[in-house]
């Protein structure tokens, strides 16, 4: 929003609340979608409301770095790779690893605070070797206040109830996805695919 007005945070406190509230939450998702090695989780995170604001009002660069370090300490270990949802004003274009999304069109675009999100800069700042792409396909997803990631999800898209729902005020919402089922009532389906996709390693 033309408003987003940048603010730091010194509460020591909130940061280490929140940083553990999204460690919880990643580990709870890789439970709940059977995520493994090369996989992708959306993520869109609004500082603002994590805050205790109106999404795009109170822009918080240190909430947002303890958010992205919370949920970086689970995924990465597992060869998860996270892609940030920018907010509207990149029309939620996305920040991820370049080995993540090989052969993808790449666009240019550097994330701001202000022009991108607070969570999508540390991403940027973070990764090894960021790049923006406009849309992916992942594998699961983690909406932190709201931001509405459903449009890079691949189908079909299974809501996940998180016994962690809240990362500081923000509500926190959760998918996972399962391949389609094909075929009409004559069809014998694999009854594993219904939990999401596999590994073939």
């Amino acid at each position: 929003m033309a408003g987003t007005t940048i603010h730091t945070v010194e509460n020591a406190a909130l940061l280490t609340q929140v940083r553990q509230q999204a460690a919880d939450a990643a580990a709870q998702l890789v439970q709940a979608a059977h995520l493994h090695k090369g996989q992708l989780v959306v993520i869109g995170c609004s500082t603002s409301e994590v805050v205790g604001h109106n999404v795009g009002s109170w822009s918080t660069p240190e909430v947002a770095q303890a958010i992205f370090d919370g949920f970086h300490s689970v995924f990465a270990p597992l060869g998860v790779y996270m892609a940030a949802q920018c907010c509207e004003h990149l029309n939620r274009a996305l920040i991820v690893e370049a080995e993540a999304v090989p052969g993808a069109e790449i666009v240019n675009v550097k994330p701001q605070p202000k022009a991108g999100s607070s969570f999508a800069t540390a991403a940027y700042d973070s990764f090894r070797h960021p790049v923006a792409v406009e849309e992916i396909r992942a594998d699961a997803g983690l909406d932190v206040g709201g931001t509405l990631i459903g449009m890079h999800l691949k189908k079909v898209a299974v809501p996940v109830r998180l016994q962690q729902n809240h990362i500081g005020e923000a509500i926190l919402l959760a998918a996972r996805v399962r391949p389609k089922f094909i075929g009409g009532e004559r069809a014998v389906y694999d009854e594993a695919l219904k939990e999401g996709y596999p590994s073939f390693e």
